[in-house]
């Protein structure tokens, strides 16, 4: 048998066997012998190493600051273009927004994955560890489905380890994300369908070619990327703050923050899981459709089953049309156990959204991101967030790849023929009018 490593495990969330490395849980087609198809990873470094990690004198280039709490084993393998270390910002005028209108004394903060240099999204820190990982274990073949913004960033990363990656999208995807795949020379599946039908062609794929598939949401190297999120909110608050909000599709990011509080529950820095405000779109929104009924209902029994699936659903946000999705049952106990929520946002309102951001901030986010925005201002109405609450909103992407979203967002520009209909403006104007559409 082969000699276990010295550096971290794999064990298994349903039976607890023990998986001694990557390269086991690959060759076992990254599945339990009990059938599971979720593990976790655990370390044999002392935890309380991380303090020196986080500490502010650190000045780390990107994710793999963290290598002893991610699970590569050489440095000489790592694949990366600077992801991971990205700012969070306090953004005031919400914080002025609750205090006016609602008469709550909050901190909000953006965290920036727009700033990731790579795809300038949420994404780039996991396709940084995914390659990394593949590349150690000497994968040269591989196959994601995805609504856009996962396989954008996997093609960038695995064409950087010289990876070929198979990448099935759904025929709404947006045409942006489709060309960025293309020009790394990754080979596109165009799918007659919605994501459902993108993963079930997939899935046959990778087993008619006996190709490692991407495990999705629960994917271990995804969950451990993703997790560093944590580590660098203490390295730069000194805290991880009490609510965090993200746009919600399959949800990679609350189970990673889960992990990071699995890994850190015996230290001092991380005691209590964040209430996690979820959000979707209203056009495809699942998985808030069963958390409302089921909540509505004082959560019966087995309420996590309970969840409609939306075929080939009218989204105007491509990364965010999951609407088969199956890690409710998963997710829903997590915010549940967080005394969370999720909640739906009108998607008329997002091109709103982000012209009150760039007016405000300077920042053009995306449309997922936007989402994400717009479940601030629900939850604040909605009593979900309360006096001197500490949020995180994860700015999951900014507006390179959605060049529509782009152009629906011009608002100030007048038409003339001639000089008089020029006159000069004064900027403050338009500030009410935007503030007045939300």
């Amino acid at each position: 048998m082969k000699e276990k490593n010295s550096k971290f495990y794999l064990k298994c969330k349903k039976c607890s066997a023990e998986i001694q490395d990557f390269s086991v849980w690959f060759t076992n087609k990254q599945v339990c012998k009990c059938g599971s198809k979720q593990v976790n990873v655990f370390y044999y470094e002392n935890i309380e190493n991380i303090k020196k990690l986080i500490s502010k004198e650190e000045n780390p280039k990107n994710v793999f600051h963290y290598f002893d709490f991610l699970p590569l084993l050489d440095k000489k393998n790592i694949v990366s273009k600077g992801e991971g270390i990205i700012p969070l910002e306090r953004w005031n005028f919400l914080e002025n927004y609750a205090k006016e209108k609602f008469n709550i004394k909050i901190k909000v903060y953006a965290y920036r994955n727009d700033k990731n240099p790579a795809t300038e999204t949420f994404k780039d820190v996991a396709a940084s560890v995914v390659a990394s990982v593949l590349k150690e274990n000497k994968i040269k073949n591989y196959s994601v489905a995805s609504t856009g913004n996962i396989g954008t960033a996997f093609s960038s990363y695995l064409a950087e380890a010289n990876i070929s990656l198979n990448a099935f999208l759904p025929e709404d995807a947006l045409k942006n994300n489709e060309a960025e795949m293309s020009i790394y020379g990754q080979r596109i599946f165009k799918v007659k369908g919605d994501y459902q039908k993108a993963k079930e062609i997939a899935n046959e794929f990778s087993e008619k070619y006996n190709i490692l598939l991407s495990g999705g949401n629960f994917d271990p190297m995804r969950i451990e990327a993703k997790k560093t999120m944590v580590f660098e909110w203490l390295r730069i608050l000194g805290e991880v703050p009490n609510v965090y909000i993200q746009a919600l599709s399959g949800g990679t990011g609350p189970f990673a923050i889960e992990k990071a509080h699995t890994d850190l529950e015996k230290t001092d820095l991380f005691k209590e899981l964040p209430r996690f405000i979820l959000v979707q779109p209203d056009k495809c929104d699942p998985m808030a459709q069963a958390y409302q009924k089921a909540k509505n209902n004082n959560f019966p029994k087995d309420f996590e089953n309970d969840y409609p699936i939306l075929k080939n659903p009218k989204t105007e946000i491509p990364t965010l049309a999951t609407g088969n999705p199956a890690t409710y049952p998963e997710m829903s106990k997590l915010v549940k156990k967080s005394n969370g929520d999720i909640i739906s946002f009108e998607e008329e309102k997002i091109i709103d959204v982000g012209r009150l951001v760039a007016y405000e901030t300077g920042i053009t986010i995306g449309p997922a991101a936007a989402i994400a925005v717009g479940g601030f201002f629900k939850s604040l109405k909605e009593n979900l967030i309360f006096e001197n609450d500490k949020i995180i909103i994860n700015i999951g992407e900014g507006v390179k790849r959605a060049s529509k979203f782009m152009e629906e967002m011009i608002y100030t520009t007048k038409n003339i023929s001639n000089i008089e209909s020029c006159k000069p403006f004064n900027r403050e104007n338009f500030k009410k009018i935007l503030w007045d559409n939300l």
